[in-house]
């Protein structure tokens, strides 16, 4: 067994790197539509599935989302949707393996269909559970609300890249029951159904070696970072530490 410092940069270019490989997504490349919802995470997910179509040419993580969260100013943070998205990208969509730039889910959720495969981010993680949560802002329930349309009502394969940082200790359930009630204040939150995916299933998926979080924390740049404990076959543990000595320089994510 060996330990790794992670930090969220570096887990979120680790998540990316294995969702390439993923079989759904590969297959939704190859023959149907993936729709990479704006979002930080997302971001690195867009850059590593472009570059591995050789279309990275006119991507750039820079606005590639709608809401964020920032420092906060005083006792609560104003971040949050963006007010001015004249300079918002578009999400990711790729049809039949070509980047169709400029179209968001918006535009193609009514011709999703079965096979088809949709990458949303989310803000809070039961661990042992594997199910997340997402803020929500928009009054419509933005762009998850427009997906679970797909992904409920033509079984569109919901795919959710969370880093560990985002775990929280309370039942998702009902953590949303009392945030959505009437009277309270902020960001609603919704639980919902789909295939969570995080750096401890991108080692997995990548090398075979299982993957443990023992510890968290950090300052100087290592804030919000995780301490996985990797074990396995000695070809295993190696070829983790290889992935991690790829992605560990990862720089801080930047405005």
């Amino acid at each position: 067994m060996k330990q790794f410092l992670i930090t969220p940069a570096a887990g979120k270019r680790l998540i990316a790197r294995a969702l390439v490989d993923h079989p759904s997504i590969k297959s939704a490349l190859k023959s149907g539509t993936l729709v990479i919802i704006a979002g930080t995470t997302n971001g690195y997910v867009a850059e590593e599935i472009l570059t591995s179509l050789g279309q990275l040419g006119g991507f750039s993580r820079e606005r590639f989302f709608r809401g964020i969260v920032l420092p906060p100013v005083g006792l609560t943070s104003k971040s949050g949707r963006l007010k001015d998205e004249t300079g918002f990208p578009g999400d990711v969509v790729i049809v039949d393996g070509v980047w169709k730039k400029g179209l968001t889910i918006f535009d193609v959720v009514d011709d999703l269909k079965e096979g088809d495969v949709i990458l949303k981010g989310a803000n809070a993680l039961q661990i042992p559970e594997k199910k997340a949560a997402i803020y929500i802002g928009h009054p419509q329930g933005g762009t998850i609300g427009a997906a679970l349309q797909a992904v409920v009502g033509r079984r569109v394969r919901l795919i959710l890249p969370v880093g560990l940082e985002k775990r929280v200790s309370t039942d998702l359930d009902d953590l949303s029951l009392r945030l959505n009630s009437p009277g309270a204040e902020g960001p609603r939150l919704l639980p919902v159904v789909g295939e969570v995916f995080t750096e401890t299933d991108a080692i997995c998926s990548l090398t075979g070696a299982q993957t443990e979080l023992v510890a968290a924390g950090g300052v100087a740049g290592a804030e919000g970072s995780i301490w996985l404990a990797v074990s396995g076959k000695p070809q295993q543990v190696v070829h983790a530490e290889k992935l991690i000595e790829s992605i560990y320089r990862e720089p801080q994510f930047t405005l």
